[in-house]
């Protein structure tokens, strides 16, 4: 059995965040290194590697994903003023643990383009 991702530790609460949502099919917490004021992650519980190696059967959990970053975005005070949602794949994109999850970014301005 593979080791477990940071992602994952999260999820079973082997390793302390500071939750802002946990329900059946994901968690979202601070990052640990914000690049805005608000920046959030939003991680299935499922161990999906990348957006790019999502299968049709994680259609569900990816539209959750989605529902979950607009319902956190606006108990955090951020949707009227707006917000960036981010999902990176890959090392060029700049993925930097193995476990799908959604960046939400707010409380400032965002510049485009971003990178």
């Amino acid at each position: 059995m593979a080791d477990k991702t940071l992602f994952e530790k999260i999820c079973a609460k082997e390793i302390p965040a500071s939750l802002v949502h946990e329900d059946e099919q994901c968690v979202a917490f601070h990052d640990i290194s914000p690049q805005a004021p608000l920046h959030i992650l939003i991680v299935p519980r499922k161990p999906i590697t990348r957006i790019g190696l999502a299968e049709a059967g994680d259609e569900s959990v990816l539209g959750h994903l989605l529902l979950t970053a607009a319902d956190v975005a606006r108990r955090q005070g951020v949707a009227d003023s707006g917000y960036r949602l981010v999902i990176n794949n890959g090392r060029d994109g700049g993925e930097a643990v193995p476990h799908l999850h959604v960046h939400l970014l707010g409380g400032r301005t965002l510049d485009w383009p971003p990178g």
